[in-house]
């Protein structure tokens, strides 16, 4: 994935020029701050280009048949389409419908919103000449997978710290970390204590010459000579840096869900508000899974930044609605601090609750469970219009989706589904769940999956 520079000509003009009231109802209110707006946007990227495909779905009831799963009542048609603005469903359909935002097609091996978190860190790694980068998670994270992939794409040393043991087959995210980066596995003890397991892994690979660095230490020089220090050719090549300099290593949380995580998630909502796309005048329901939140977030915090009528309705899977409400307010606070974008502090004094729609998943579970019915309904999802989701996360917004579709009034907003990806944890599943799959591929009545 190559480092290009973006221009958001689009919203400067139009904010220059125009008054816009923040989404979910609030007062209008002048939007100042266009220069700190433009320095966000006006950067590096790691994407080459923030586009995304957009399909339609359409939700048709099922008359005299059934089928197992979660949805034995509707079956769903895919009307993929390259541009949202002149095919909205037929004013006369009776059929419920939604939109779906294909970020699970950006990269083959890259989740759709592990690349939005990473497209702006990337290439301030490549600014500060770093070498290495250390990070952890779970036997099969999606993250350390995208970390792994994305460094090795750019010449960088990728170093993943992985909870628990070596499984016995390789498979899904944890094959992809370890073709790409180097893994190393932490029992579960020495784990819970991430901060200081990352700092103890970063030093030892830097050595006694290298140098530690956080993603904090690098953001405080985030809008400090960002024309002088473009790359040039030399800082593209990230191995030839490699070659001429001691190590650097950084140091990424879990999840990557830090406030610079939220810059690619921003750009994309300027991509998908273009008139020919979404739009800003549209009122619209936009829904997400949500493992850290920071996606959803960072949507919300667009959504706001542009001044757009979006309603971002997260789908938690982890912790409890408060949990995500103080996520939000942390990660909201620190974006706010480093990059001085005070811009935001006039609609967030209106917002109340938050940026951003907290909701319990239909049926909760201990992370990672899957329940009865939930691999039966992605194959019918799959069958029928092509679409990939995953038990764990992605079915999650499905469900959710097709929910406020359904409740959809004349006239309403427009539902949409960020697919952030994630199918590649359909393998790791497999592997976990032997007897499930299995019953799945001989068309068999699904067991219920037992808890860990």
């Amino acid at each position: 994935m190559r480092l290009q520079r973006l221009s958001s000509k689009t919203a400067i003009t139009a904010m220059k020029s125009r008054r816009y009231c923040c989404s979910q109802g609030f007062s209008e209110v002048k939007l100042s701050g266009e220069e700190l707006l433009s320095n966000m946007l006006n950067r590096k990227w790691m994407l080459h280009i923030p586009d995304t495909k957009i399909h339609q779905v359409m939700l048709l009831p099922l008359q005299g048949q059934h089928t197992a799963g979660l949805f034995a009542d509707v079956s769903f048609i895919n009307r993929s389409c390259s541009y949202f603005g002149d095919r909205v469903v037929e004013k006369d359909s009776q059929n419920p419908s939604f939109y779906i935002v294909r970020d699970d097609l950006l990269h083959p091996l890259v989740n759709g919103n592990k690349a939005r978190k990473l497209d702006a860190l990337l290439p301030l790694l490549m600014d500060h000449s770093v070498t290495d980068v250390v990070t952890c998670g779970g036997c099969q994270s999606a993250h350390a997978a995208a970390v792994a992939v994305s460094c090795a794409e750019a010449g960088l040393n990728s170093h993943l710290l992985l909870r628990g043991e070596q499984p016995e087959v390789l498979t899904g995210y944890n094959l992809i970390s370890t073709l790409h980066g180097n893994v190393t596995y932490v029992p579960r003890n020495l784990y819970a204590h991430r901060k200081s397991m990352l700092k103890n892994h970063a030093n030892l690979v830097a050595g006694n010459t290298g140098h530690v660095l956080w993603c904090d230490d690098i953001l405080e020089t985030f809008f400090t000579n960002q024309t002088s220090n473009a790359l040039n050719s030399e800082q593209m090549d990230g191995r030839t840096s490699i070659e001429n300099h001691l190590k650097k290593v950084l140091i990424v949380n879990e999840g990557a869900g830090d406030a610079v995580a939220l810059l690619g998630v921003i750009r994309l909502v300027e991509y998908l508000c273009q008139d020919h796309l979404l739009g800003k005048k549209r009122p619209i329901k936009l829904v997400v899974d949500a493992g850290t939140g920071t996606t959803a977030i960072g949507l919300g915090l667009g959504a706001l930044c542009f001044g757009l009528p979006w309603e971002v309705t997260a789908v938690l899977l982890v912790e409890t609605v408060d949990a995500y409400r103080q996520r939000e307010k942390h990660l909201i606070s620190e974006f706010r601090t480093r990059f001085g974008f005070h811009l935001i502090d006039h609609c967030l004094n209106e917002v109340h609750g938050g940026i951003v729609h907290w909701v319990e998943r239909s049926h909760r579970r201990k992370f990672g469970n899957v329940l009865e019915g939930e691999l039966e309904a992605c194959q019918q999802i799959a069958q029928q219009t092509g679409i990939l989701v995953d038990p764990v996360y992605t079915l999650a917004a499905w469900e959710m989706t097709i929910q406020l579709s359904k409740e959809k009034t004349k006239g309403g907003a427009e539902v949409v589904m960020l697919h952030t990806g994630g199918t590649l944890g359909i393998f790791g599943l497999a592997q976990r769940y032997k007897t499930y799959f299995r019953n799945l591929r001989d068309g068999l009545s699904a067991v219920k999956v037992a808890d860990d």
